[in-house]
């Protein structure tokens, strides 16, 4: 029953390493259903996006160890790493998670601050005199 399909998503800070098997749709995450994980609807959503696109919701049952970032950073890292997983399963899905967006790693992350200066870009108020 250990016959899982692995997927590594990243988002910003976060990593999620997603493991799906077949089965009755459980979605688990850092050991807590997916609704006591993730406060905000949109979280939720966003997560399981890749298993609406291939209409295959209640036919996995995803676990997902993420840490890192805050929630936005870590949905975005479990629906990377679940379109990989769902990907490697079945390279028939690859079109529809490409179309999606799915499989790109999103490389936005926070720029670093700088010496001298209050944040990243932000400069200390000139004056003349």
């Amino acid at each position: 029953m250990a016959d899982y399909t692995w997927g590594t998503g990243r988002r910003k800070t976060a990593t999620a390493r997603v493991r799906i098997r077949p089965g009755a749709g459980a979605f688990v995450v850092n050991g807590r259903e997916i609704d006591n994980y993730f406060a905000r609807p949109v979280h939720r959503m966003l997560a399981q996006e890749p298993l609406r696109t291939i209409a295959g919701a209640a036919q996995f049952d995803v676990f997902v160890n993420v840490k890192g970032g805050g929630d936005s950073g870590q949905a975005g890292a479990i629906q990377h790493g679940l379109a990989r997983a769902l990907e490697s399963y079945n390279h028939d899905w690859r079109p529809a998670l490409k179309s999606n967006g799915f499989l790109t790693r999103d490389a936005r992350m926070v720029e670093r601050k700088k010496p001298g200066r209050p944040g990243a870009r932000k400069r200390f108020q000139f004056s003349k005199r």
